[in-house]
């Protein structure tokens, strides 16, 4: 399949299950604001990367990925009715850490300007 039909596909795939997770599943572990920062499909459609991030504790981190993992089938059955393939992807969630990476530069730039303003 030629890349730009992949990238469309994904992108399809990122919405309709950034809405499944919010609008349909009802999970506690799950925290209101999780955001689905991306999605990668396979070539051959046979697997999707769900990259997600959260603004929490490593604790609560912890339980949405297992919430994700569990929910996975119901996720999928959803994202099934949404977007009409013939080869629904593998869901596999990946904690995307990259929001916790710019919340700690951004934490330490804000550090050394105070720091220089002491000075």
């Amino acid at each position: 399949m030629n890349k730009k039909r992949v990238a469309q596909i994904s992108e399809e795939v990122r919405r309709a299950v950034s809405d499944i997770i919010r609008f349909k599943l009802k999970d506690p572990r799950i925290p209101e604001i999780i955001s689905i920062s991306k999605a990668e499909v396979t070539n051959d459609l046979s697997f999707a990367k769900i990259y997600y991030s959260i603004l929490d504790n490593d604790t609560k981190k912890d339980d949405t990925q297992q919430a994700l993992e569990n929910a996975k089938g119901f996720i999928k059955r959803e994202l099934s009715h949404a977007i009409k393939l013939r080869i629904m992807p593998e869901l596999i969630f990946i904690y995307d850490d990259s929001l916790d990476i710019n919340l700690k530069i951004n934490k330490l730039i804000k550090e050394v300007k105070n720091a220089n303003r002491e000075d």
